[in-house]
């Protein structure tokens, strides 16, 4: 067992996370998104963390994982087919987890963009979420040293 490191995140989500580079994506899905056909298709890590609701993934995550602040998006979820502006229970749930990791909120996805963009994600972690709509994007950013200031052209 390892100190700091969140119980729920396995030794291949671990090692998923730790060989990620930077600008590299990550999807965090419900159980029933069709992670294991684009996986295959995009040659994504998979990786299933049944025990686990996505927020409480989220959560995870972004206790080890720096999101990118180069560009004003770094996360996203997918929208509600045919009502773009409505906002599922889980959406609501993983934009507060983002809130209260001090991260902005995420930008919605159209329902084929989002599954196209996890195609192209390095890894994708499968939770046991049962809400629709429980998935959401990430893309890794640099890890900075305490207190150092941001490069120019990131939002601060």
């Amino acid at each position: 067992m390892l100190r700091h490191v969140p119980p729920l995140l396995t030794p291949d989500a671990l090692h998923a996370l730790a060989s990620m580079g930077h600008g590299d994506e990550l999807a965090i899905v419900d159980a029933f998104f069709p992670a294991a056909r684009l996986a295959r298709d995009g040659g994504a890590c998979l990786v299933h963390l049944p025990g686990a609701d996505m927020p409480g993934v989220l959560q995870a995550v972004l206790t080890l994982l720096p999101l990118d602040d180069f560009s004003p998006e770094a996360a996203w979820t997918m929208a509600v087919v045919g009502d773009a502006a409505a906002v599922p229970p889980a959406v609501a749930d993983a934009q507060a987890v983002l809130r209260d990791a001090g991260q902005p909120p995420a930008a919605a996805l159209e329902r084929f963009a989002f599954y196209e963009r996890a195609r192209q994600a390095f890894a994708i972690f499968v939770s046991g979420e049962a809400r629709t709509y429980g998935n959401v994007l990430l893309r890794k950013g640099v890890l900075r040293p305490a207190g150092a200031t941001p490069l120019p052209g990131s939002p601060s």
